[in-house]
């Protein structure tokens, strides 16, 4: 773009003020969406890359598509930037992942151009084709487009929703961003070409000449049908689409208009089934340090946007992410049988770490949590000791697997949950708020919780040792806490837990990192007059319940504190206190946990203290069980 030329991209506050622009000035509107994603990402933070990589593709979808009226759905949301900023939501690009400010994902609340909401991948099919059927059962005619990304496409989930697709021949757009590969000059233009030849002409030659064939004698038929199907995959390739029942169309170049366009034109116009139109895409496209980069800036913190440095938060103590890949590596070091599984995650799990020194004992499956649990069970029926590492929130999608594959038949999977509790920047969709309850309910399965990073080396350690079933065990995301690493792991007695600091009026029952929390409020209690015990409980399940039994016997006020949800930590707790009786005599209980809510993306920090899980809230939550309302309100209110 040269200094001459005037600016576009202030004049278009929505995709109609788009498509009042002459196509030939789409190019510069490209230009200009890349520079304000790059700026505004520098800014916030987020994911840059994958928008990079589809902003050619977003332009030219806004502008051959009546969005909103035509359904626009976006797999994941990574690459969703670019889209906000020409929707309406320029004006708020900078508030990216803070607080009160935009979604990092596709938000259905946020704006009528996200008639979906996104975050965890593979979905966008399976919503379209709802979309789209609802919409021929309205009898109406608008078209609903899914884009979703090649990586998504390992999740079975999406192939069962094109299965359907193609079997319920419903008019569906389906547009794979491959960003896996680059496009050689030469065969980008010759494949676009060929394409656009396809995309017009290739859906009535081909009718044509299915009508022509069907009055041929029926040996005649048959050779013409194979030579049809044979034409076809050499002219258009795309054959597993094709047998799905998709029309394919591609490859196309993703960052070349002169191609998009009219291709996204044909399709568009296309009185027909299920079209996939394959889009080959560069992730980072037109940032060189993002292209020069290993994971093409797919997440990245505020950065320079001339050097393209990230502002690296200065690290007081290791991530817990780092720890549990260590921890692993030095339990592995000791035992040829263990072994480390992710779900396309091994950076954000830590197993690229594992992976460099074990690269033979690291198994990296793809988007398919699925699968991930079942290939774990079925490696330890093989004696061997997997370790599933995978985001709380992502363990959700293999729950079945692990109730039915894993913890009915009690193998000894270990299952690594990283992200538990809240995320920040992330929000509700990333945010490991359920799985105390999901697994706690579960009769084999045992539930630990890292207070600290040394607390994590030791549950490596316990979970690498047990083999009576399946073993859990949480930790958050972001930096530990600081405290004195152990040379090694210690083997934890299985459900028993720790006495941190003895008092005599309240007990404070802690799970997880809230620990310090809890010992903050511990001192600012005593402070007070209120003498406070503090326990960490480290097991969910098994509960210690001589732990329990002791605290409520000798205390006033009993607190549990969890990252969970209701349903987790506090509740097996009170089940306990009920069945023995402990409820019976005065004993005041209180549990802490998460709202009962979706909350919104802000700082961990803020965004516990809005969940009343921070030292302040400990302390409010123990005034007021002892009847000091006004001490309570001053608490919150100082």
């Amino acid at each position: 773009m040269t200094a001459s030329k005037t600016p576009l991209l202030d004049t278009i506050r929505t995709p109609g003020d788009l498509r009042l622009l002459p196509e030939h000035q789409m190019r510069q509107v490209a230009d200009e969406l890349r520079a304000e994603t790059i700026d505004a990402v520098s800014v916030t933070g987020g994911h840059l890359g994958a928008g990079l990589g589809v902003v050619e593709l977003t332009v030219a979808i806004h502008r051959i598509f009546d969005t909103p009226n035509d359904r626009l759905i976006w797999d994941v949301g990574h690459q969703a930037y670019p889209h906000k900023i020409l929707t309406g939501r320029r004006d708020r690009i900078r508030t990216l992942r803070k607080g009160g400010g935009l979604s990092g994902f596709t938000k259905r609340a946020e704006s009528d151009y996200d008639p979906f909401g996104a975050a965890h991948s593979s979905t966008s099919i399976s919503a379209g084709l709802g979309m789209a059927v609802a919409r021929d059962l309205s009898h109406g005619r608008n078209n609903v487009i899914a884009v979703i990304g090649d990586g998504s496409m390992s999740a079975g989930m999406a192939y069962e929703a094109m299965n359907n697709a193609g079997a319920r021949k419903s008019r569906l757009i389906v547009i794979l961003n491959d960003n896996d590969m680059s496009i050689a000059p030469p065969v980008g233009a010759m494949s676009a070409y060929l394409a656009r030849l396809a995309s017009g002409r290739y859906v009535s030659i081909r009718e044509t000449v299915k009508q022509i064939a069907s009055h041929l004698p029926r040996a005649l038929y048959e050779r013409a049908k194979r030579a049809e199907e044979y034409g076809r995959g050499f002219v258009t390739g795309g054959t597993l689409f094709e047998e799905m029942g998709f029309y394919y169309v591609g490859p196309i170049d993703g960052h070349n208009l002169d191609h998009l366009l009219p291709v996204l034109k044909n399709v568009r116009d296309m009185q027909t089934g299920p079209i996939l139109v394959h889009v080959v895409t560069q992730k980072g496209k037109g940032y060189a340090p993002a292209e020069k980069s290993a994971d093409k800036y797919h997440g990245v913190n505020r950065f320079d946007v001339v050097t393209g440095a990230q502002v690296k938060p200065k690290a007081n103590a290791p991530s817990y992410t780092k720890v549990f890949a260590e921890s692993l590596m030095q339990e592995a070091a000791r035992d040829e049988k263990i072994v480390a599984i992710t779900a396309a995650m091994p950076s954000g799990t830590g197993l690229d770490l594992f992976g460099k020194t074990f690269p033979t004992r690291t198994f990296d499956v793809g988007i398919a949590e699925q699968h991930a649990v079942t290939f774990a069970a079925g490696m330890a029926t093989e004696g061997y000791k997997p370790f599933c590492a995978i985001y709380s929130t992502f363990l959700q999608r293999g729950y079945d697997q692990v109730v039915h594959d894993v913890d009915l038949q009690k193998l000894p999977v270990r299952f690594a949950m990283d992200r538990a509790g809240l995320v920040g920047a992330d929000g509700p969709t990333h945010a490991g708020a359920f799985d105390i309850a999901y697994l706690g309910c579960l009769p084999n399965m045992v539930v630990m919780a890292a207070a600290d990073e040394a607390e994590l080396v030791h549950m490596v350690a316990t979970a690498a040792a047990y083999d009576e079933g399946p073993i859990a065990f949480r930790y958050p995301r972001g930096e530990g806490v600081g405290v004195e690493m152990p040379e090694r792991g210690q083997v934890l007695e299985i459900g028993k837990g720790r006495i941190i600091r003895e008092g005599s009026k309240i007990a404070i029952l802690s799970l997880g990192t809230r620990l310090a929390e809890s010992l903050i409020a511990a001192e600012d209690l005593g402070a007070r007059g209120f003498s406070a015990t503090v326990a960490d409980a480290r097991f969910a399940k098994p509960l210690d319940r001589d732990l329990v039994r002791r605290l409520a016997a000798n205390h006033e006020v009993l607190i549990t504190v969890e990252e969970g949800s209701r349903g987790g930590f506090g509740a097996y707790v009170l089940h306990q206190l009920a069945e023995d009786g402990l409820l019976d005599h005065g004993l005041k209980v209180r549990t802490m946990m998460l709202p009962d809510a979706y909350q919104d993306h802000d700082s961990p920090e803020k965004m516990y203290a809005a969940a009343g899980l921070d030292a302040r809230g400990i302390v409010a939550t123990a005034l007021m069980a002892l009847g000091d309302e006004k001490g309570a309100a001053r608490v919150m209110f100082a």
